[in-house]
């Protein structure tokens, strides 16, 4: 009696188990079989989409950008990936706020794990990304590293020549200097001459008329004759007569 009690017990157990795994977590959004299921469902979809290039037909379709991120995420992976032949294996992790499902598919060049974020309000997106293998992963890495490192050192290089291109900087300003002086003095040059300054004139010499003094100057060589006792005037010279005297001899005459 003991003993079927204990195996009841044990069964009651095990379907206890059972049951809380198929039943969603406190608080989270879905269990994880729905999880699972939603995120093959909507990887199954795109990947026909994707084949059958059938994307306009979603264009009033609620879940259009959705369909139109993915299908552009599986074009882009499809390149390593090739073409797409099954899905392989899908997990999920859930919480109280969203269920991330990664579903394994294989392709013929490379496998990827298309990953679907669940939310709340729906599935938010669908990406792809490719697996690749260790040495493959590792070509990348060091293709990366030599390309930003070549990147670096031709940056510097071309920062080299750009500082030894100063010096240079000084001797085109000198030549332009140099030939705005010798312009100036070419302008110089050819520049007309100033036109000479007028010379003043010398304002006429007035040549005073001694005709109207010839009465004088006899009346003054009589009178000079007279007083020496000399009856006539020959062997006097006038020489000349100044206004002044002029004026006195009139006045003495």
């Amino acid at each position: 009696m003991k003993k079927s009690l204990l195996v009841l017990g044990m069964i009651t157990c095990i379907f206890g188990l059972t049951a809380c795994g198929t039943e969603k977590e406190d608080d989270s959004i879905m269990t994880v079989e729905e999880a699972v299921t939603t995120g093959e469902a909507y990887v199954q979809k795109a990947v026909d989409i994707f084949e059958s290039g059938s994307l306009e037909e979603y264009a009033e379709d609620e879940e259009y950008t959705l369909f139109a991120e993915a299908v552009e995420s599986l074009e882009s992976a499809s390149e390593d990936m090739g073409s797409y032949i099954g899905m392989v294996s899908s997990e999920a992790t859930v919480d109280d706020e969203s269920a991330v499902v990664s579903v394994t598919v294989d392709g013929s060049d490379h496998d990827a794990v298309i990953e679907v974020i669940i939310e709340k309000d729906g599935v938010e997106s669908i990406t792809t990304n490719v697996e690749y293998s260790f040495g493959e992963s590792m070509e990348k890495a060091a293709l990366n590293t030599l390309l930003g490192m070549g990147t670096v050192f031709v940056v510097l290089i071309l920062i080299c020549f750009i500082i030894s291109g100063f010096k240079y900087i000084s001797v085109v300003e000198e030549k332009i200097k140099n030939r705005k002086v010798n312009n100036a003095a070419e302008e110089e040059k050819t520049a007309p001459a100033p036109a000479p300054a007028p010379v003043p004139v010398a304002a006429p010499v007035q040549v005073e008329n001694l005709t109207d003094d010839l009465e004088l100057v006899a009346v003054i060589a009589a009178a000079i004759a007279a007083s020496e006792g000399r009856t006539t005037t020959d062997g006097l010279v006038v020489r000349s007569i100044r206004k002044a005297n002029k004026n006195k001899w009139q006045n003495a005459l």
